[in-house]
Parts: C-alpha cells; sequence; structure tokens
C-alpha cells in the first residue's frame, strides 16, 4: 500500500512500459474537464442574456404604459376643448342633429 502510493506520487504509472492506457485516460478526463467548462460558460452567456432582455423588456413596458397615459390624457375632452379655445374655436351650443334622407323610388 506505501509502496503504491509512493509510485503514485512519483507518477510511475506515466513512464511505465503500459503508460499509453493512462495517458489516454488523462486525454479523455482533459477533454471531458474543457467541454465542461465551456458549456457552463455558455450557459452563463446565456443567463446574462436573458437578464439583459428582460430588463430591455420591462424598459420597453413602462415606456409603453406612459406614453399610453399621455394619448389618453390627450384625448380626453376637457384637453381638446382647451386647446380649441387657443386656436378660437368653441364646442357648439345646439347639440347635433341627425339627419334622415328616405328614398321614394
Amino acid at each position: 500500500m506505501k509502496k503504491g502510493f509512493y509510485n503514485l506520487l512519483k507518477g510511475k504509472f506515466l513512464i511505465s512500459d503500459d503508460a499509453f492506457k493512462n495517458w489516454r485516460f488523462i486525454f479523455f478526463l482533459s477533454a471531458l474537464a474543457l467541454i465542461v467548462i465551456a458549456s457552463s460558460h455558455r450557459a452563463d452567456k446565456k443567463v446574462y442574456r436573458i437578464a439583459q432582455l428582460s430588463n430591455e423588456v420591462k424598459e420597453i413596458k413602462s415606456e409603453y404604459v406612459d406614453i399610453r397615459m399621455i394619448l389618453m390624457q390627450a384625448k380626453m375632452e376637457t384637453k381638446i376643448i382647451s386647446a380649441m379655445a387657443k386656436k378660437g374655436l368653441t364646442p357648439s351650443e345646439t347639440p347635433p342633429q341627425k339627419i334622415i334622407i328616405t328614398r321614394k323610388d
């Protein structure tokens, strides 16, 4: 047991006669480690992108609400009357009348 541990620390498994199997396994594990690291970096990039897009969506929604509020205020009758009063127009005192046209054949 003690001799096997010392051989492991000295790296004899890498220079012995059947070391090719060990080197292949080490390269395989290194390749797997690189793949795992690359996939985690890619996942992190996606998480950051999703957070960025959700912030943009929140900003656009708040801008939409602000513009909709301004539009609703601009469509109010009192705002329209005050804007037209500045130009010299006033609302009619008499209500509109419906005109009905009947055809005689």
